[in-house]
């Protein structure tokens, strides 16, 4: 163990209270960091109130690859959040329950959650911006088959308009871009706890670690298997989720395979700013 891991054993063991006032510490000389947050979080509301961009659809484009039938999802929306977020959080939790480290839990939340609604705006401003057909735009448009066009030979749909309108919403994919931004992040952040590449060759450590993309790589299929997305819908969520998890994380925490990989940027430069001051006092 080296030294400064002893240095944060023994600063992690000055109790609970402790802990948890600087946990609040640290919200307020970040709480900017958590208005941006909310900020994020009202801009991703409101994009998902406005009207996608509706693509020209006359009936020669109306091809195989929109006519799938239209069904309810496997994983519906709402439990994205839980899995996704919810039970990473969990996790954080229960590591500052072990170890009392305030720094690795606000910095570890405050990265997920960053990750999660970074992610969910670039997805859903792409969305509204592309407008592009689900596979089962077709049963989407028209429920009982029978097709009807404008004078201008676009497509008159005649179904549920809330129905409709997601409909135009196919890429890129939204399960998918955030279970990998949520899931991503807890991946990086398991490596980096469990020391996944200390070059000690333990190969079962890397199981743990992708385990989280496995089950986000599982959602991503489900969506293509529910016909709510094509393949590249998936593709290039996932891969926008990926990417903006490891900012997310890099930005707060130490590259997984580096020695220093357990505690956050800040914890790190907390400790030098403690022995520079203890030099001082000392001269």
């Amino acid at each position: 163990m080296s030294s400064s891991s002893k240095v944060y054993m023994m600063n992690m063991s000055d109790g609970q209270f402790g802990a948890n006032s600087y946990v609040l510490k640290l919200v307020r000389r970040h709480r900017h960091d958590w208005l941006t947050l909310l900020l994020l979080g009202v801009i991703d509301g409101l994009l998902n109130l406005i009207e996608p961009f509706h693509r020209y659809l006359s009936e020669e484009m109306l091809t195989p690859d929109i006519k799938y039938p239209y069904q309810h999802d496997t994983i519906p929306m709402w439990s994205v959040p839980i899995y996704a977020y919810l039970f990473p959080i969990l996790l954080f939790l229960l590591y500052y329950y072990v170890r009392r480290d305030p720094h690795d839990l606000h910095y570890a939340v405050l990265g997920v959650l960053y990750s999660g609604l970074i992610t969910g705006v670039i997805t859903d401003a792409i969305k509204d911006a592309v407008g592009r057909p689900r596979p089962n735009f077709f049963f989407r448009c028209f429920p009982e088959g029978l097709t009807a066009f404008k004078k201008n030979g676009d497509v008159l749909c005649n179904g549920d308009p809330k129905i409709i309108k997601e409909g135009y919403k196919s890429f890129p994919s939204g399960h998918s871009s955030w279970s990998f931004a949520g899931l991503g992040f807890l991946g990086l952040y398991l490596s980096g706890k469990i020391r996944a590449f200390d070059r000690r060759g333990h190969a079962a450590k890397l199981c743990i670690v992708l385990l989280p993309y496995l089950l986000a790589a599982l959602v991503a299929v489900s969506r293509v298997d529910d016909y709510w997305h094509h393949w590249t819908d998936v593709f290039s969520g996932g891969l926008l989720g990926l990417v903006v998890s490891t900012i997310c994380y890099l930005l707060l925490f130490p590259f997984p395979h580096t020695i220093n990989c357990w505690a956050p940027h800040a914890y790190f430069i907390m400790l030098e700013e403690s022995a520079s001051s203890s030099r001082d006092e000392e001269v």
